[in-house]
């Protein structure tokens, strides 16, 4: 999809972001909103889930091979891992690539991953399978910026926030139904209905999208070598891209290590009624169209401002949460809600800050997903050795390097 000049959203401009990209815009058309946009959303929920299978039904996985939860916790880690993995190569594929044929070809792809993960024999064998899914599972960010590119110039953060929202309604959707089918079906019938899913959504969208050519430049993985370069020339993207490693790696950390507090001695709840708590992640849903309008209005920087204080203040929340449990209600509301509103800024940021959108989203998504997994693979050591205060801890630093190291670098500039 060629892009042409145009000027920076109002957001970008207001919020700090270069204007340098080249983003197409200003004018918008029939598939960017309405009906196409709704798919989009629709299928965006239904692919994300993928990657959050595995964190409600840890305990269930567990007993089946007869292993503790704690043990088997890398294994919400390796998706994560997985997710980062296709978004390196097959993400920037967005800018060179006909998108119809991609997301055909990787929607095919995580369906047998997970049929295979429905049948793993093992823990070595599931990880495997789940990565393949996780890393087949890059459909959202294909299509993040083909909406950015095709919506209006004032309205584009809200057409993002509208994808997003579809994305985090995924996300409660694994944890809320993963748990009630795990603990109703079995964990197996649980990744095979993912599959059933994941192959009707992909390849209806994939119908619905533009037959387009896209022009060639360089290699079929240019884009993946170009990441250093690009987040070098682009301060904006370099900054949206580490705080929001450091926002999804706080929530990464005590997102994912929840269920093992919630089914452990502190609590005694089941998979099924640990997986409720999922439903406090709806605030995600509700909050993205208020967050893009605001990022429209008053710019990316102050909304990430705010959304970093936010989450500050749930962080000794979720701590205080592993005595008592009101203390987690309002840690997971607040958590969810920062979380999202600093995902709507940076990411809009980043689809506008170069002429190369697919590739500056892939690093931007990246930085965060890589954050988020080595955050979540900190929390499981840490719950081991020093229970939930122990996840509390890394969920905190993780948001002071976020913002640390982007201020360091800023006020040096």
């Amino acid at each position: 999809m060629s892009s042409a000049p145009s000027t920076p959203t109002p957001a970008v401009r207001r919020g700090g972001g270069s204007s340098a990209g080249r983003t197409p815009g200003g004018t918008g058309t029939s598939r960017g909103s309405g009906p196409f946009l709704a798919l989009i959303a629709v299928c965006t929920a239904v692919t994300a889930a993928n990657i959050y299978l595995a964190a409600p039904l840890l305990s269930l996985i567990a007993r089946d091979f007869g292993s503790t939860p704690s043990a088997v916790a890398w294994i919400a880690s390796v998706a994560q891992l997985g997710y980062a993995a296709g978004l390196l190569f097959f993400a920037p594929l967005g800018d060179t690539v006909n998108r119809r044929r991609l997301v055909t070809g990787l929607t095919l792809v995580t369906t047998v991953a997970l049929i295979a993960s429905a049948v793993a024999p093992g823990t070595g064998a599931l990880a495997t399978a789940v990565f393949v899914a996780s890393a087949a599972t890059v459909v959202p960010q294909l299509l993040v910026p083909l909406v950015a590119a095709r919506a209006p110039a004032a309205r584009r953060a809200r057409h993002v926030a509208a994808v997003i929202a579809g994305l985090f309604t995924g996300i409660v959707a694994a944890r809320v139904l993963g748990g009630l089918a795990g603990q109703a079906f079995g964990w197996r019938w649980v990744f095979a209905g993912a599959a059933v899913l994941t192959l009707a959504l992909g390849l209806a969208t994939a119908l619905v999208l533009p037959s387009e050519r896209q022009p060639r430049h360089g290699s079929l993985f240019g884009g993946l070598t170009a990441l250093p370069g690009l987040l070098r020339r682009s301060p904006d993207l370099w900054r949206a891209s580490v705080r929001q490693a450091g926002m999804f790696g706080a929530w990464s950390a005590l997102w994912t290590s929840l269920a093992l507090l919630l089914t452990g001695p502190a609590y005694g709840l089941s998979t099924a009624t640990a997986g409720l708590f999922g439903l406090f992640g709806l605030t995600a849903s509700a909050v993205a169209p208020l967050a893009g309008g605001l990022v429209d209005r008053f710019g990316a920087a102050r909304v990430v401002r705010g959304a970093y204080l936010l989450a500050a203040v749930s962080v000794p929340l979720f701590w205080l949460g592993g005595h008592v449990i009101w203390a987690l209600f309002v840690a997971a509301v607040a958590i969810h809600a920062a979380l999202v509103a600093s995902h709507v800024a940076n990411q809009t940021l980043a689809l506008t800050t170069t002429s190369s959108p697919a590739t500056a989203n892939t690093a931007y998504v990246v930085s965060g997903f890589a954050g988020g997994a080595t955050a979540s693979a900190l929390a499981g050591t840490a719950f081991t050795h020093f229970g939930w205060g122990g996840v509390a801890a890394v969920a905190g630093v993780w948001l002071a390097l976020g913002w640390g190291l982007t201020a360091v670098r800023r006020g040096r500039r």
